[in-house]
C-alpha cells in the first residue's frame, strides 16, 4: 500500500458568510462593552436619566391636538441620546482604537474593514433601540404620552435613521483629528449641536444670531423630521418649535449630511493607509 492512500486530504468548511461574520463582531462589540459599564450609563442611561428628570414632570399637560408634551419631550430626549451614541461610539472609541494600533492589526488579519465598520454602525442601532425603548416605556408608564401607535414607529424609523446617518460624523472627526483630542472634539461638537436644535428648549429663548445658525445645523433639521413624526404642526409650534421646511428637505439634508461624512471618513481611512505604506 503506497504511503499516498494514508494521507487524508483536508476537508472544505463551509464559512459563516458575510452575514456571519458581522454577527460575530457586532457579538464582540456588545460583549466588550458590557465590560466598560462607564460607557453604557454614558450614553445611553444618561438620556433616559435626564429625561426622567426633566421630562416626567410634564406628565398630564396636552396641547389642543391631542398630542402630550410628554410625548413631544420624549423625541426631545431621543434625539439627544440618538446623536450622542453616534459621535461616541463613532468618534471617541474609534480615535482611541487607532491610537492603540488595533486597526493596523485588524488590517492585517482576513476581516474585511467593512465588516468592522459594519459592526460599530450595527451596535450603534443596538445601543440606540435600548436608548429609545427605555425612553418611550418610562414615557407612556409614568408620563402617560399616550402614543399614537402609527407615528411612534415612524417617530423610531426617523430616529433610527439618525444613527445611520450621524455615525460617519464621528468617525470622520476620528480620521481628521488627532487621537487624544477625539473626545474633547466630539464634547465641542456635541454640546453645541443639541443646544442650537431645540433638543432642551426652545430656540426662542437664544440669542438671534444663534437662531439664525440652528437651520444650518443637520440636528436642527433631524429634530424637525423627528417632531413632526410624532405630533401634528399646530402642536409642534405650541411646544416651541419653529415648523419651517418641508419634510423631504429636513430629510435630504440629514441623509446628505450623512453621505458627506462617509466620504470624508473613507477619505480619512485612505490618507491612514498611505501615510502607513510610506
Amino acid at each position: 500500500m503506497s504511503t499516498t492512500e494514508h494521507v487524508r486530504q483536508p476537508e472544505a468548511f463551509a464559512g459563516p458568510g458575510p452575514v456571519g461574520v458581522l454577527a460575530a463582531q457586532v457579538r464582540a462589540e456588545v460583549l466588550r462593552y458590557r465590560r466598560l459599564p462607564e460607557h453604557v450609563v454614558g450614553v445611553v442611561v444618561l438620556p433616559i436619566i435626564l429625561f426622567a428628570m426633566f421630562g416626567l414632570p410634564n406628565a398630564g399637560q396636552t396641547l389642543p391636538g391631542g398630542t402630550s408634551v410628554v410625548a413631544l419631550l420624549f423625541v426631545s430626549f431621543a434625539c439627544y441620546g440618538i446623536v450622542s451614541q453616534a459621535l461616541f461610539t463613532f468618534g471617541a472609541d474609534l480615535a482611541e482604537e487607532r491610537q492603540q494600533g488595533w486597526l493596523r492589526r485588524l488590517r492585517a488579519t482576513p476581516m474585511p474593514m467593512s465588516v468592522y465598520f459594519g459592526g460599530k454602525l450595527a451596535l450603534s442601532l443596538v445601543w440606540s433601540v435600548v436608548t429609545i425603548a427605555g425612553i418611550a416605556l418610562l414615557a407612556a408608564t409614568a408620563g402617560s404620552a399616550g402614543f399614537a401607535p402609527a407615528r411612534l414607529a415612524t417617530t423610531v424609523g426617523v430616529l433610527l435613521l439618525g444613527t445611520v446617518c450621524f455615525s460617519p460624523m464621528g468617525s470622520a472627526i476620528a480620521y481628521w483629528a488627532r487621537p487624544r483630542a477625539v473626545s474633547t472634539i466630539v464634547n465641542l461638537v456635541f454640546l453645541p449641536l443639541s443646544f442650537l436644535s431645540g433638543f432642551f428648549f426652545p430656540l426662542s429663548q437664544l440669542p438671534d444670531v444663534l437662531q439664525r445658525l440652528a437651520p444650518w445645523l443637520p440636528t436642527y433639521h433631524f429634530g424637525r423630521l423627528a417632531w413632526g413624526a410624532i405630533a401634528p404642526a399646530d402642536d409642534i409650534s405650541l411646544f416651541g418649535v419653529t415648523s419651517g421646511g418641508s419634510p423631504w428637505v429636513h430629510l435630504g439634508v440629514v441623509v446628505g449630511w450623512g453621505l458627506v461624512c462617509t466620504v470624508l471618513t473613507a477619505l480619512g481611512y485612505r490618507r491612514e493607509l498611505e501615510r502607513e505604506r510610506a
